[in-house]
């Protein structure tokens, strides 16, 4: 862990001052499709079942999965189920109640809490574990990574244009901690928190669609959806919306549709560094 961080701040280092501009939106690419990996596949299709996937898109999304560096879609998806049945108490996994940097990052540097472990037990993982993609890329998770998260695009820039391989926020539910996210530009979709922990079986992960906000998560797989490769999609209804809204949320909340969402989050998806 300490040397991934390491190797982070030297690609700052490297951005900055040595690596390619070529490189440095291949990279830029390399994380948006990585990032649709975790909310297309490990969370909305595996791990909360919102809409089903044909084998193509099934295969794509794990090669993309695989790519975010995340452990394996098994283990990501039995974390973020825990999350959401015990979330925000010392079983969850990511407990926001220890404190803003523990729940993004920290929990990653320490040792798991006696609580995750045993409660992680009692999770029901049997569709994961019946799922022939899903136990492929969990034997061989390491190779898959080696491959796919470090060869591969390290070898596309190398050989391809010659770079050096050193360069290589409570709208719904108040009773709840989950908040929607003011940041959300930066998450690519997976900012509507609050909503997706009110509605967690919707596959958009937010109300509106992706023309309505900045959410290409929901635009990726309105997409497949479209060429039939994904299919019965799970949304919520305006009126499931409104109703959980009245008894529990904030009955002046409104989100409207609005250009600067989609100009602010394509600018911040196509930053160069």
């Amino acid at each position: 862990m300490a040397l991934l961080h390491s190797s982070a701040v030297y690609g700052l280092y490297l951005a900055v001052y040595a690596a390619q501009f070529k490189t440095i939106m291949f990279m830029n690419f390399i994380a948006f499709v990585s990032s649709l990996g975790i909310q297309c596949g490990a969370h909305r299709l595996w791990c909360h079942r919102t809409y089903k996937a044909k084998l193509p898109l099934q295969i794509i999304l794990m090669v993309l999965q695989t790519m975010a560096l995340q452990n394996d879609i098994y283990e990501w998806s039995r974390d973020h189920r825990l999350h959401h049945k015990y979330s925000d108490t010392d079983a969850d996994p990511h407990n926001s109640r220890r404190g803003f940097f523990f729940s993004h990052v920290g929990w990653l540097l320490c040792k798991k809490h006696p609580e995750v472990k045993e409660k992680g037990k009692t999770i029901d993982m049997s569709d994961l574990q019946t799922d022939p993609l899903i136990r492929f890329q969990r034997a061989f998770y390491i190779p898959l990574l080696a491959l796919i998260w470090a060869a591969i695009p390290t070898f596309i820039p190398h050989y391809y244009w010659g770079e050096t391989l050193w360069n290589s926020w409570f709208p719904y539910d108040k009773s709840i901690v989950p908040v929607e996210a003011n940041m959300r530009h930066f998450l690519v979709g997976e900012g509507f928190h609050n909503y997706h922990h009110t509605f967690p079986w919707d596959y958009s992960a937010s109300e509106l669609g992706a023309i309505d906000t900045f959410n290409p998560a929901t635009a990726f797989i309105d997409m497949f959806a479209a060429i039939g490769w994904a299919y019965d999609l799970r949304k919520a209804s305006n009126d499931v919306i409104k109703s959980r809204q009245t008894r529990c949320g904030d009955i002046h909340y409104t989100f409207r549709s609005r250009l600067s969402e989609q100009i602010v989050g394509s600018f911040v998806v196509f930053l160069p560094i």
